[in-house]
Order: structure tokens, then C-alpha cells, then sequence
């Protein structure tokens, strides 16, 4: 008996010794709305792989990025802080920038390869194009991608095409290739420019390669898609000529080449020990109509504080840890998504610096309450316009004035108050209703903001 028990005491101890830190992979899309997968409502676009993704792990109805644009919300994402805190808030960096993320800041590559990870970054970066902001000085251990937004050109942004965008569908090889965007391997451009059409393909062939070389070793993929963010394109093998099913028809590429990864994933036997992260970095940009997303039962999209331009689909999967078919209602955001991997890694994070994100790993393995009860918005030029607070929602914007006798008159501004368990549309204005309730939210915004003002860290290019 005492031998048996002996035996089974040292097998508990190899297995213990031999358990693998789980991988990650950040599947991160640009522009897709809220309403633009199957499993969150779509009927027009036919999502099956990332819908399966959901059916068997969990979906979060309530997760939003600190930004309603592209390059602060990435910077909230990998650092966990309000862009504001690391000095990313000031709209989407241009090729003619010389400023990005700051390599002292800590990112989720950066801990994770501190405590063996093997790191890569496939996709838009868009957090500085210069030797010091680029991937590979941000903790990653080799990078493939475009630097920015697919819709700039480098150098300096200058000589775009002007297009429309039906017609640059439907004549993607002439139009695909007038846009000087580039295809960087880690500090180097080896493509100019890039065949976009491919792109979303041979991000997925690279992400794949990474994956199997290190199938024996825990590793970070973070997958940053550089669409839908227009202009749009696919190969030829999946192409509907239709303009009017352009968004459509990309997001379907995304989905089956989410499907390709997914499926690597499950036939290297890694499925038990990988988390995979599937969410966007904004909501849709409406204006572009059948090129642009659908924000679902929200209001807006993109470049706004409301829902629609914040609120986004988030999936997170690990089979034997993350309830199959589990749904989270709780208040969560992508800030909060470096303490949670940090701690579901089992390297607990250990910031230097003040961070704003907070650990979800009670939400994800046991669907407990969220430890967010607050979260602030800033405008896509990062000031300050609100903040959430249980189901309150308080909007503060400057809006401009009409003229009086033809003089211009100073901004005003517009309060709005909504319930967004009674009113997720933000129809209902109840500002007038609940004076208070304003006020001391208002109070406690402005509070919030002026510490992160008071510790904000400048970007690189700046003094440190």
C-alpha cells in the first residue's frame, strides 16, 4: 500500500514538473463591429469557425478597447494601460511620424518572452515604424507584417490613390497594387508594395509556421489582421465581384483562415494548452456603408465613444479551462487582458510602472463577477468624454455652436446619461432625470483622468 500511494505521489510530481505554461494566441482584426459575427447576432455574413470558436469556449457581450481608433486601442491592448497613460492617445500614428510606443514600456510580449516564451507579432503593427517602435523592440521575437493602417503610404504618406472603393473592388489587381504600403520582415521592408489581395492568407501561412516550429514550447502569437479596415481585397479563390458583399465576403476569408489556424492548433494535440483570444480594435467604420461593419443593436461605430464605436466581439477559447458555451455579461476590457494572460501563463505580472488593466481570470475559468466596476472613455483624439459605471453610462462631449450674426460662438457642451441594461442603443437620454448621479460621476472621471495625467509616461521620441 505505502509503495502504491509512493508511486502515485511521484507520478503527481512528473506531471506537475512537466505541465506546460499554456500558449497564447491574439487573434486581433481591424474595424469589425460588434454585429459582424454569426454568434453575435449576424445573418448576413456566415462566421462557422470563429461561431464554433464561441460554442466551445466563452463569449464576452460587454468588452470594450480604450480607443475608438486604431493605434491607441493596440497601445491599451499590449500595455494594459489607458493610452493616455503611455502617451498613445492622440489618434492613429501616419507614416510621416516620428513617434510610437515607448520599448520601456511593458508589454505582453515582453513579460511573456522574460519567462521563456517563445514571441511573435503577424499583422499591422500601426504603434511606430521606426527601428526603436517596431515589433521587435517591443518584445517580440521576430515580426512579418505591415507597419501601419493598409489604407497609408510609405514614406511619408503622400501620393495616394484616390479610388472608389466599388471600384477598387472590382478591379483589384490595378487598384491593390497603387497603394505604396509595405510588407516588413522584422526591421526591414521586403515587399513595396505589398499584394494586399494575399495578405490575410500569408499572415495565417506564417502564423502557422510559427506555431508548428514551436509546438514544443510555450509561445505568444499575436495576429494583428490589417482588415477589414479599408480598402478591401482577397484573392481570386474567394472573391464575390459583387461590390455590395465586400465586407461580407472579407470577413468570410478571416474566418476561414481562423479556421486554418484554429485547426493547426487541434492537429499538434495543443488545443488543452492554448488560449486563443479572438476581438477587434474598434467598431466599424460606418461611412464606408457595404464596406465598412455592422455595430449590431449599438449606436455608431468607429471614431465615437457611443457603443458602437467601443463595444466589441470578444471569444476567448481554452478547451478544459474556459467553460464550452459559456457567455460573460461582465463589464471587461482589452486593457485587462495583460494581468489576465500573465496570470493564466502562471508568471503573475509584476509592473514597475502603473498599469490601468485588472485581472479577468475569475471571469474566464469560473465566470465569476468582474473586478471592473469602472471604465473611462476617451475620444479618438484621446480627451477625456466619459464614464462607465455598472450599467450608468455619462457622456460628456463639446459640440460645436452655431454661429450667431456670423461669429463663430465657443463649443458646448452636450451631457448624456444612459441605462444601458434598459437602453443598449443609447436612444434614451435621462441626464435631466438623474442630476446627481451626473455629477458624481462626472466628479469621479475627472478624478480618474487627472492620476493618469499626473503619471502619464511619454512616447518614444519624447524625453523620458
Amino acid at each position: 500500500m505505502k509503495r502504491l500511494l509512493s508511486c502515485l505521489i511521484f507520478g503527481m510530481l512528473v506531471c506537475s514538473s512537466n505541465a506546460r505554461d499554456p500558449n497564447v494566441i491574439i487573434i486581433f482584426t481591424d474595424d469589425q463591429g460588434y454585429g459582424d459575427l454569426g454568434c453575435y447576432g449576424s445573418t448576413s455574413i456566415k462566421t462557422p469557425h470563429l461561431d464554433q470558436l464561441a460554442i466551445e469556449g466563452m463569449k464576452l457581450t460587454d468588452f470594450h478597447v480604450p480607443s475608438p481608433v486604431c493605434s491607441p486601442s493596440r497601445a491599451g491592448l499590449l500595455t494594459g494601460c489607458y493610452p493616455k497613460r503611455v502617451g498613445m492617445h492622440r489618434h492613429v500614428v501616419f507614416p510621416f511620424h516620428r513617434y510610437g510606443l515607448h520599448p520601456d514600456e511593458l508589454t505582453l510580449a515582453d513579460h511573456l518572452k522574460a519567462n521563456g516564451y517563445a514571441t511573435a507579432c503577424v499583422g499591422k503593427w500601426h504603434l511606430g515604424h521606426m527601428p526603436e517602435t517596431l515589433p521587435t523592440a517591443q518584445g517580440f521575437d521576430s515580426y512579418f507584417g505591415i507597419p501601419y493602417s493598409n489604407d497609408m503610404s510609405h514614406p511619408d504618406n503622400k501620393k495616394k490613390p484616390r479610388m472608389n472603393q466599388d471600384e477598387s473592388w472590382r478591379r483589384q489587381d490595378h487598384f491593390s497594387k497603387l497603394w505604396n504600403t509595405p510588407l516588413m520582415k522584422d526591421e526591414k521592408i521586403i515587399e513595396l508594395p505589398v499584394n494586399q489581395r494575399t495578405i490575410t492568407r500569408r499572415y495565417t501561412d506564417e502564423a502557422i509556421r510559427f506555431i508548428t516550429t514551436n509546438k514544443d514550447r510555450p509561445f505568444f502569437l499575436y495576429l494583428p489582421h490589417s482588415m477589414p479596415h479599408i480598402p478591401l481585397y482577397v484573392p481570386d479563390d474567394v472573391l464575390d465581384p459583387d461590390p455590395k458583399h465586400a465586407y461580407r465576403c472579407v470577413i468570410e476569408h478571416i474566418d476561414a483562415e481562423c479556421g486554418r489556424l484554429i485547426q493547426t492548433v487541434k492537429d499538434l494535440g495543443l488545443e488543452k494548452e492554448t488560449y486563443i483570444i479572438f476581438t477587434s480594435d474598434n467598431g466599424p467604420w460606418l461611412s464606408y456603408k457595404h464596406h465598412g461593419g455592422s455595430a449590431g443593436p449599438l449606436r455608431s461605430g468607429k471614431g465615437t465613444t457611443f457603443e458602437g464605436g467601443q463595444r466589441v466581439p470578444c471569444i476567448i477559447w481554452g478547451p478544459g479551462r474556459v467553460p464550452a458555451g459559456s457567455r460573460s455579461d461582465a463589464l471587461t476590457s482589452s486593457i485587462d487582458l495583460l494581468p489576465t494572460l500573465a496570470n493564466l501563463s502562471g508568471y503573475p505580472l509584476k509592473a514597475k510602472a502603473p498599469i490601468d488593466g485588472l485581472d479577468l481570470s475569475g471571469v474566464f475559468l469560473e465566470q465569476k463577477p468582474s473586478p471592473r466596476s469602472e471604465f473611462l472613455h476617451y475620444s479618438s483624439n484621446g480627451k477625456l468624454e466619459g464614464i462607465r459605471q455598472g450599467a450608468w453610462k455619462l457622456l460628456v462631449k463639446e459640440v460645436r455652436a452655431k454661429k450667431v450674426k456670423g461669429k463663430a460662438q465657443p463649443p458646448r457642451k452636450q451631457v448624456m446619461l444612459y441605462n444601458l441594461s434598459k437602453d443598449l442603443g443609447e436612444q434614451v437620454n435621462v441626464a435631466e432625470t438623474f442630476p446627481e448621479k451626473v455629477a458624481t460621476m462626472q466628479k469621479r472621471m475627472i478624478e480618474l483622468d487627472t492620476e493618469i495625467e499626473k503619471n502619464a509616461r511619454p512616447v518614444f521620441g519624447q524625453k523620458r
